[in-house]
This record gives C-alpha cells, sequence and structure tokens, in this order.
C-alpha cells in the first residue's frame, strides 16, 4: 500500500480536495425529468478579445459611430452578419448575445488574470493570500450541486510544450483556496471516467481513502483551534469522495453509454497531440461531463500566453508564441493578426460543437442546451497588455437560462460613465437570476468610485 504522503502528492485529493462539493440530487442530465439543473461553461481565453474585432461588419453608419464611440448600442443579431470568426455559431444566432462594454478593471490585468477575472479581485498574480473569495463558477456549481462539484480543465503549457496530469488551476473554492485542473485530456479522461474505464482504481481509492480517514481523524483528537479545523475540512473532503466514488460506481452503466473516444494520440500527455487535436478531445470531455451529469459546472482554459500553437490551419509546421502574437510577431509570411483570427476561429468551432451537442441531447420537454449557458471571455480584458476597461463576452444561453439576453448585440455605456457595469454586475446577475440573492458579487472599480458612480448589484435589464 503506498504511504499517505505519496497518495496525497498523486491523486485529485492532494491536489485540491477542498475544491470537492458533491451532491447527488441532479444526475445524468439527458435522462433526468422534471425541473432540470442550470449549467454553466466559462472558456477563457488569452491574448485579449479587442471589441472591434466582435463589432459587427454590416452595423448602419449610425451604429457603427456609436459602436466606435463605446456609446451604449443595442440591435438584433437576425438583421446582420456576424464577423468572420464568429460565423460558426451562425445557426445558433438566436440563442447568442455579443455584451460589449463590460470592465474588469478591479481583476488581474496585462498578460494573465489567474484567479481574479472569475473572483473580481485583485491578485496578486498568482498568490494564495489574493484569493479574496469563491470565484463565480464555485459560486454557482453551489446552486446546482452534482459528484464532482465543478471541473476545470485547462490547456496551458511552458511555451514549448503543454502542462500534463493534475495540476494547479485558476479557479478557487474558497479564499486562499486554489483549485487543481485536469491539463490533459488523457487525464481528464482517466480521472472522469475511471467508474467505466477502471473500476478496480476506484476500489483501490476507496480502500485508501478509508486509511486516509482512520489516520487524521486519530490525529484530530490531539489538535485545537484552526489546525483542527482545516483537519476536519479534510476529514470532511475524503468521506464526500468516497460518497462520489460510491455513487459513480453505481451510475458506470448509464456513465458508459456517454463516455468519450480518446484517440492515441493523446497517451502519455498527448507530447505530439497538435493543438486544435488537444482542443477537440477536451470539448468532447466537457461535453460527456455534462451530459452524464458528473458535473454541471464547467471552466475551460482553452489558452494562456505560454500555451504551445502547433498544428494551426495556414501554419501547419510553425510553432506558434501567443505572447509574440501580442506583440504583433507573424509567422511564415502570416501576420499576427491573421493568425489570431485562426485561433479565436478554433475557439469558436468548440464552442459551437458543445452547443450542438446538447441541443441534440433530450431533456424535459427540450434539450438540455435549454438548461445551459456557455461564455466565451478574454481572461485578461480587451487586448495583449490591457487595462480591463473592456472585456467581451460571446453568449450561448438555452431559454431556461432566467436571463433576457438573447439574439442581441449589446454595448453597454462606457468606463467612467453613468450607467456602466463590471464584470462583477455580470457575475452579481447570474447569481441573482438562478437563486443566490447576494447584492454584490465581487470587488468595486476604484475609478468608478472615485466618479461616485453606481457600480453595485445585478444588470437589471437583463433579469427575466
Amino acid at each position: 500500500m503506498p504511504s499517505r504522503r505519496t497518495f496525497l502528492k498523486t491523486s485529485a485529493l492532494g491536489a485540491g480536495a477542498l475544491a470537492l462539493t458533491p451532491s447527488f440530487d441532479s444526475l445524468l442530465g439527458a435522462q433526468s425529468g422534471g425541473d432540470a439543473p442550470r449549467r454553466f461553461v466559462f472558456i477563457r481565453k488569452s491574448n485579449g478579445v479587442r471589441p472591434n474585432e466582435v463589432a459587427l461588419p454590416t452595423f448602419s453608419d449610425k451604429d457603427k459611430e456609436l459602436d466606435k464611440n463605446k456609446q451604449p448600442l443595442e440591435v438584433d443579431l437576425e438583421n446582420h452578419d456576424l464577423p468572420a470568426w464568429l460565423q460558426p455559431l451562425h445557426a445558433h444566432k438566436q440563442h447568442m448575445t455579443i455584451l460589449q462594454g463590460l470592465s474588469c478593471m478591479m481583476s488581474e490585468n496585462g498578460h494573465w488574470s489567474y484567479s481574479s477575472v472569475l473572483g473580481a479581485f485583485k491578485s496578486g498574480r498568482n498568490s494564495l493570500s489574493g484569493i479574496k473569495r469563491a470565484t463565480i463558477d464555485f459560486e454557482l456549481a453551489k446552486l446546482f450541486p452534482s459528484p464532482f462539484g465543478h471541473v476545470e480543465l485547462s490547456l496551458t503549457g511552458n511555451y514549448s510544450s503543454f502542462r500534463t496530469g493534475i495540476v494547479s488551476g485558476y479557479s478557487a473554492p474558497a479564499a486562499h483556496q486554489r483549485n487543481y485542473c485536469y491539463a490533459d485530456p488523457q487525464t481528464a479522461y482517466n480521472e472522469l471516467f475511471k467508474s467505466v474505464t477502471n473500476p478496480d482504481a476506484v476500489d483501490s481509492d476507496n480502500a485508501m481513502l478509508a486509511f486516509l480517514q482512520n489516520e487524521e481523524t486519530f490525529k484530530a483528537d490531539v489538535l485545537e483551534g484552526y489546525e483542527k479545523l482545516k483537519l476536519s475540512n479534510h476529514i470532511e473532503s475524503i468521506e464526500s469522495i468516497r460518497a462520489r466514488n460510491k455513487k459513480l460506481t453505481k451510475m458506470a452503466d448509464a456513465i458508459a453509454k456517454h463516455l468519450p473516444t480518446i484517440d492515441q494520440v493523446h497517451a502519455d500527455g498527448g507530447p505530439n497531440a497538435s493543438t486544435p487535436e488537444k482542443q477537440k478531445a477536451m470539448t468532447d470531455i466537457l461535453v460527456a461531463a455534462l451530459i452524464t451529469g458528473l458535473t454541471n459546472v464547467v471552466t475551460y482554459t482553452i489558452d494562456e500566453l505560454s500555451t504551445p500553437i502547433r498544428g494551426l490551419p495556414g501554419n501547419e509546421s510553425d510553432h506558434i508564441s501567443i505572447h509574440e502574437l501580442g506583440h504583433n510577431g507573424g509567422y511564415s509570411g502570416v501576420s499576427a493578426d491573421t493568425i489570431r483570427e485562426h485561433i479565436r476561429v478554433g475557439h469558436i468551432q468548440q464552442v459551437a460543437t458543445i452547443v450542438e451537442r446538447l441541443k441534440q441531447q433530450p431533456e424535459g420537454d427540450g434539450t438540455m442546451f435549454d438548461n445551459t449557458m456557455v461564455m466565451y471571455f478574454p481572461e485578461n480584458g480587451e487586448t495583449h497588455h490591457s487595462r480591463g476597461t473592456e472585456a467581451p463576452f460571446v453568449i450561448l444561453a438555452g431559454k431556461n437560462c432566467k436571463l433576457d439576453l438573447g439574439g442581441r448585440y449589446i454595448r453597454l455605456p462606457n468606463h467612467g460613465t453613468e450607467g456602466h457595469k463590471t464584470i462583477g454586475n455580470w457575475y452579481t446577475t447570474l447569481l441573482n437570476a438562478h437563486g443566490n440573492p447576494i447584492e454584490h458579487y465581487g470587488d468595486l472599480d476604484l475609478e468608478m468610485s472615485r466618479l461616485k458612480l453606481d457600480q453595485e448589484g445585478a444588470i437589471k435589464r437583463f433579469l427575466a
């Protein structure tokens, strides 16, 4: 039997047990009846989204001027063409919102946002002390419990290679706690679908968890104060994982019906897999995790500045640095702007796949997409070296998501003006619409406070 220390270093428990808050009220969403859970997919991208890149090419001259000057604007997508890179979502325009004008100046900007863009706080780069609260994805996961509570996927790297295994993530289950994430498709597949693919490993995990619980309970008898509280939380996490494993074993036959197929190229971390191949495999896993009811909330870092870009259409033989693109560096005679667009197209193809597959999955009187919201957004604001004055969101939302959004291009008042809204307002809106009456989620914007402009609460016009 491996030692406790070895187990903690090599398991999801050691990587982030406190992030697991499983419940089993909502399993196998595709087969459930009645009031289905709401689902949320957060897709983070690096290098910013420049506001002009999501502007509609068929704006009237008047609307084009309003948009350029960052004045309030709202038009129906049905009457307009989408930008070229958003064309994979053309068939879903009635469920789509392009939301311009949100700011994120209270979060980390520049190259990376770390946990801050989902928590609306300054993160102190990547320090635990800088994590002020549970991030919005974890808050939503509490409202719609599932066996895994929350799943984080991440295609990140060190510029030359991808990270693999179970590694530190960007979401946060609570203040001063960092989530873990699955960094390659094969690891995500192995861990999420273990009850089907490797039931013997689940039995082994359960035996080790029982051993750990007995050992830690003994130690709890001689500890006091904060150390005892920390250990108590750890014991509860062990028990929750054991309960989850037991339930997943019973669900194995149903899960097997929706098991994704992972190509051999992803074995051993997939060192030879191209970036598009990794993205496709992660999407397959993400969709399967939602359909099987393993989770109702997924956060997916589809790239960050240090993610290697290999096998990109048009630059198949190049090893592209996203950071270099941010400084206008092109490759093989292809401009940085063109390559950035090709990267975005790849992202949006994955968004379209998620939407289309969920629309094909029956649930209640409709489909799983009816109860799902997918958000694609920049982790660091409006550009490579951003200030956070704008953070464009592309949102796909089903009819039961309790928000009045669909089918529109919406530009909110500019930062520093009356009526402006921040990501804190947006996240408050999500929480209020789905059962959490919090007055305001996230930190306030110091510039808005200096100007004595109202910036608290939900965006009421979006509440259905």
